[in-house]
This record gives C-alpha cells, structure tokens and sequence, in this order.
C-alpha cells in the first residue's frame, strides 16, 4: 500500500482541524469540508473521517522525520529548495 508523505498529512490534518472547526455553514465552506474528509480518507485508504483522522495519527506517529525536508518540496535538501527529491545515478 502507498503511503503518504508525513507533511501532507501534516497539512491535511491542519487543513481538517481549520475546516471542521468553522462556524460558517455556507455552501463553499461545506464543501471544503467534504473535499478535506474525502482527500484524507483517500490519503490514507479508509472510508469515514473519524477512521482517517485516526490513521493519520497513526502513520504521523510512526514516521520518522525526515532530514532536510522543506514545505515547499517535501524531501529536497534544506540548503537546496528547488532541487530534486530524487536523486539519478548517472547513466552506464
């Protein structure tokens, strides 16, 4: 099973606490919250939001934290914002 990256569950964790604690119940802010339910039950592969909440942080809590990443680019190097998370070995 793919995992997602700890930072986007990060974000999608605080997009959640953001959302479901609004007091505004117009159209657009409901549907956010729906979008933000549906992308982290996807995110981590479970079908309501209470189970998705919960495997969230799970996975947070088990990941390690991952040197040199930054929030613009998960994984690049921290001196080095715009490079590769990946590194390529060069061609034989």
């Amino acid at each position: 099973m793919l995992t997602p990256h700890p930072l986007v569950l990060k974000q999608l964790l605080a997009r959640w606490e953001a959302v479901a604690n609004a007091t505004a119940a117009t159209p657009r802010a409901l549907r956010e919250r729906e979008d933000t339910a549906y992308t982290l039950c996807v995110a981590t592969g479970t079908r309501d939001i209470e189970s998705a909440l919960a495997a969230a942080r799970k996975h947070l809590a088990a990941a390690p934290e991952r040197a040199g990443a930054t929030a613009d680019r998960p994984g690049a190097p921290a001196d080095r914002p715009g490079a590769p998370a990946v590194r390529r070995s060069p061609a034989a």
